[in-house]
């Protein structure tokens, strides 16, 4: 199954309206509370990200019968350096985006801690791209 979701740049109120509609269809899938708790956390700091530095973006979001692959794509800034982006604290957030209580340089690491497999591409001047992979418990 493959759910997509557009992320519109700036728009704080509408940030974590994917992780909720996507948290929706991992429990009606009956997937283990825990797992969706991963995935929707990878999800939202994904999703946050997007709104706070980048000119929009989507997520497509895949569900398996052995995982779930979300696959976030933005047009924006890109990151010059991922190891600096990747160290807890480090931020490139602006005081507006500081002030409403986001970029505190966790995004990166939130989303590295609950995911199995985190990958990430990213070209200056031209976006972003992370593909989260969060495995699922064989049945049984």
């Amino acid at each position: 199954m493959r759910f997509e979701y557009n992320i519109e740049a700036g728009n704080f109120s509408k940030a974590g309206d994917a992780s909720s509609s996507f948290k929706k269809i991992l429990k009606q899938l009956n997937v283990d509370p825990q797992i969706i708790k991963r995935i929707v956390v990878s999800l939202y700091e994904g999703e946050v990200n997007i709104v706070a530095h980048a000119n929009g973006g989507k997520a497509i979001c895949e569900v398996d019968t052995n995982l779930v692959r979300i696959h976030l794509v933005d047009v924006g800034p890109g990151i010059p350096d991922i190891n600096k982006a990747m160290q807890a604290g480090y931020s490139t957030a602006s005081a507006r985006v500081r002030e409403m209580g986001f970029g505190a340089g966790m995004g990166l690491q939130n989303i590295k801690n609950n995911a199995d497999i985190l990958n990430i591409q990213s070209e200056v001047g031209v976006g972003t791209e992370l593909e989260i992979i969060v495995n699922l418990p064989k049945a049984g």
